[in-house]
């Protein structure tokens, strides 16, 4: 681990000279590159440093506690060894935090895919309610949501929505909700008071940037034609709506929701680009799965990652088993206490796959 850190310190200080050379203060754009760079390093460099002059001083304090034959000094030596080894205890489990590599989506934004599963209407209406839980969480993080398209039960449920949430770290915060969610609950149409078992699949795909996914416009196909509402019911009668089908991959988006049909199109293609850099990483992890056994989830979409039990007031996330009897607060976007020990029990998988724990 301390070999790591020390290449993390030296590239820190590598980027650093660099920030100062004339070449690079005079080009805006790459400097800004470096400058983020050289900030991801920061707060890790610092800690290591710290880390280091303590067992520098607890180093010194061994050497005079040798020397020392009073015994009042060694007891104040004593004193201050205690104090300084609970500080090495503290800045050595900070480090296993910082050390954790970070996910190069981590501070993009995301695309939600939130689609019903098994179980119909209720299903549907499941789907509404993760879409309002995650909106609710971004409300309370400052982060913008847009919605992007819906395609609407009689009952106000979803069938499928599509939706954008905007803002710095999303995608580390929520990358781990993707997969199948669970709800057990009565219905208000069941009459027998049974439970009902339904579910919703859940997909969070980092907005990919034009740079990221070049689209040939050779490879679309544009449809336009006329939007509708919920049951059918006309909502725009100009043809505004887009389907776009990406021919390689056979991926289809459409967007019907503005009355632009530019905005639709650019919705779509935001949408698309996001499935397409999704896709390409997932040809990738299958490749990796085996290196990537221990992480937390596969990321795999067929995955039943939370089940929702409303007579037990309860949220269970079952890839790292952990229960809380606090359904009401997760549904109305309290969902801190879920991702930060989903993020724990990842960075706790990667020291063990790394022989750092």
């Amino acid at each position: 681990m301390f070999k790591y850190l020390e290449e993390m310190e030296k590239k820190y200080d590598e980027l650093t000279a660099m920030l100062a050379h004339p070449d690079i203060t005079a080009n805006p754009a790459e400097f800004q590159r470096i400058a983020r760079a050289q900030a991801a390093l920061a707060e890790t460099t610092a800690v290591f440093r710290d880390y280091r002059a303590v067992q520098s001083e607890l180093a010194d304090l061994d050497v005079m506690w040798a020397d020392e034959r009073d015994h009042d000094m060694r007891a104040m030596i004593a004193a201050e060894q205690k104090e300084l080894g609970e500080r090495s205890e503290m800045l050595t489990a900070r480090l296993r935090r910082l050390i954790l590599p970070q996910d190069p989506d981590d501070d993009k934004s995301v695309i939600m895919e939130i689609r019903a599963g098994a179980g119909g209407e209720e299903a549907a209406l499941f789907a509404g309610d993760l879409y309002r839980m995650y909106t609710r969480y971004g409300e309370a993080r400052r982060w913008k949501s847009e919605f992007l398209s819906a395609n609407y039960t009689d009952i106000g449920g979803f069938r499928e929505i599509i939706f954008m949430l905007e803002g710095r770290g999303v995608y580390s915060r929520l990358k781990f909700e993707s997969g199948v969610h669970r709800v057990q609950r009565i219905p208000t149409t069941e009459s027998g008071g049974r439970i009902h078992t339904s579910t919703a699949t859940v997909a969070v795909l980092p907005e990919a940037e034009e740079v990221e996914i070049d689209i040939d416009p050779n490879d679309l196909r544009v449809d336009i034609f006329c939007a509708s509402g919920p049951g059918g019911q006309s909502v725009n009668t100009t043809q505004s709506a887009i389907r776009l089908t990406h021919l390689p991959t056979g991926l289809v988006v459409s967007c019907q929701d503005e009355k632009s049909q530019h905005k639709n199109k650019d919705k779509a293609m935001r949408v698309l680009r996001a499935r397409l850099l999704e896709k390409a990483r997932e040809e990738a992890r299958d490749e990796m799965a085996a290196r990537r056994r221990n992480q937390v989830g596969t990321g795999d979409r067929s995955e039943r990652v939370r089940t929702y039990n409303f007579p037990q007031g309860r949220v269970s996330d079952h890839r790292i088993g952990l229960t809380v009897h606090k359904l009401d607060a997760v549904l109305l976007g309290d969902l801190d206490i879920l991702i930060d020990a989903l993020t724990d029990a990842e960075r706790e998988a990667w020291l063990r796959e790394n022989n750092w724990t």
